[in-house]
């Protein structure tokens, strides 16, 4: 019996311990092999999902290398919580792991890439800190001496940060590597490719994003669009300049190589194509963008203000589709919240009588994404006097289309861009309503009743505390002008008591489906 036992016990203990004792050889030759799981079923190795270069050979080298790098550093923050905790066979297992694949890693990118010599030797010495880890963790598997792991704990914790900073620097230098061996060439296709990948890295957030402007991708894609051999490109080039200027690295790249006079020049040069311009646009729209929190780069684009607003309003009115309209009216929309000189501009342009044209053109206009864009310009335009003639001569029937917008989709994304339509089509129209003109046209052309309707139907303006506001603010500017164009009724509900009486009263409306 007791020989049983013991046999039991160790049979048991040597398949506890086979789990975690991986050759590292052997996951090398395994992992270069295609296996055949799905992608997305997981794994506690993660041969599959680590998107290893073999499985996939025509996938490019840089969407690899991050699939491969998420993994590692996703076990790396599991050791770190692991090795907090104490439990130190978890730890060993996964530091066999993270050994397997930066190995995996490494040995791959090599074959697939000559890596600079500052890049071998960061390589060599994170797999000799990766082999200490293996080494130091296994130890702690032998002991129960506090005193001794509670000193390994802190050793093993300042090796895992070695390895971790070790790491980061060298995915930093492969993603430099790779970035630059993509854009560093002469044919037109291989060019088109690495800009398809890169615009697609810039999809993966916005700490690829900066790794990407910091390596200067923004210049080289700058550069690429000076040369007429690869115009075919520019619209390609431009648009991942619009990704990566998410972050202020990309802006800073751009400001440096005197990115915004550049742009100015494609947007004022008709002979572009319109794709080239439109995307052209969509650059300035991100860089201009009320998101950013440094505001340094637009010293420049102030010296190129009129070219570039003229150039937009422009675009606005012989744009050919909805999206050339959208990117061009997102810019101006932008530029119109952090200067006022736009705006006169805009009005010296005949903005407005632009902007509603466009509206009543389904082949411009054909979003509520586009109108949200329109009515921020007109929003901004209104707090101008001039503005009010312009609305007037339009006769202002725009803006009441723009109020009546109401999402059919069930995209939470464009229920959001109705209900901002909403809101600032009303803001537009209290603002306007300065002019007893304005109101009377307003009232005569049934506005407040869609005001009150918005206001007491909580479905008609998707539950929105923003346009239940904007729409008692617009109400109350006509009933200024105009008392006796609402009932009493509604007079007692919305326009006499304190503003937030009544933002109360209609916010806890139940809507009755009598």
């Amino acid at each position: 019996i007791r020989m049983h036992a013991i046999q039991v016990d160790s049979v048991q203990r040597w398949m506890e311990d086979l789990r975690h004792m991986t050759e590292v050889e052997c996951m090398c030759v395994l992992q270069s092999k295609p296996i055949g799981v799905d992608e997305d079923t997981p794994g506690e190795l993660i041969v599959s999902g680590a998107g290893a270069i073999g499985e996939h050979v025509t996938r490019d080298n840089l969407q690899t290398l991050l699939k491969r790098a998420l993994v590692v550093s996703t076990e790396l923050g599991k050791m770190f919580q692991r090795l907090e905790k104490g439990r130190w066979q978890r730890v060993h297992s996964t530091a066999i792991r993270v050994n397997c694949h930066v190995r995996s890693l490494i040995q791959e990118y090599s074959t697939a890439r000559n890596a600079p010599p500052e890049m071998q030797k960061n390589e060599k010495s994170l797999l000799e800190k990766c082999m200490e880890l293996n080494v130091i963790t296994e130890r702690c598997l032998h002991t129960e001496d506090e005193y001794f792991l509670k000193s390994m704990k802190e050793a093993i914790h300042e090796i895992l940060t070695d390895v971790s900073d070790s790491f980061s620097h060298m995915i930093d230098m492969a993603l430099a590597n790779e970035i630059q061996v993509s854009i560093d060439s002469d044919n037109v296709f291989a060019i088109s490719t690495a800009i398809s990948n890169l615009l697609s890295l810039t999809q993966d957030g916005p700490q690829l994003c900066s790794i990407i402007a910091k390596e200067g991708a923004v210049v080289a894609l700058l550069k690429i669009c000076r040369q007429d051999c690869f115009s075919t490109l520019y619209a390609q080039a431009l648009r991942t300049v619009a990704s990566i200027c998410c972050v202020e690295e990309g802006i800073s790249q751009l400001e440096k190589v005197d990115g915004i006079l550049f742009l100015a020049d494609i947007l004022t040069d008709s002979t572009c194509a319109e794709g080239t311009r439109a995307e052209a646009a969509a650059v300035m729209a991100q860089i201009t963008s009320p998101h950013h929190t440094s505001t340094q780069h637009l010293a420049s684009f102030l010296e190129s203000m009129q070219d570039i607003v003229t150039a937009l309003i422009n675009l606005c009115k012989t744009a050919s589709c909805g999206e050339v309209f959208l990117l061009a009216s997102a810019a101006l929309a932008n530029i119109t919240f952090f200067d006022s000189m736009a705006c006169e501009i805009l009005l010296q342009l005949n903005a407005v009588h632009i902007l509603l044209q466009a509206c009543r053109d389904r082949q411009r206009v054909d979003t509520p994404y586009s109108k949200d864009q329109v009515v921020t310009i007109l929003a901004n335009l209104s707090v101008l006097e001039q503005c009010t003639a312009d609305v007037l001569e339009e006769k202002g029937m725009q803006l009441l289309v723009l109020l009546n917008e109401k999402s059919t989709s069930s995209s939470p994304s464009e229920s959001a861009a109705c209900e901002r339509v909403q809101q600032k089509a009303a803001v537009t129209l209290a603002r306007l309503s300065r002019d007893p003109l304005v109101a009377q046209t307003a009232i005569q052309l049934k506005a407040v009743p869609r005001l009150i309707e918005l206001c007491q139907s909580p479905g008609e303006r998707n539950n929105s505390d923003s346009v239940l506001v904007a729409c008692l603010a617009a109400l109350r500017r006509l009933a200024a002008e105009c008392p006796e164009s609402i009932g009493p009724n509604d007079h007692q509900q919305l326009i006499k008591p304190r503003l937030v009486d009544s933002f109360l009263l209609c916010s806890n409306m139940e809507e009755s489906f009598v």
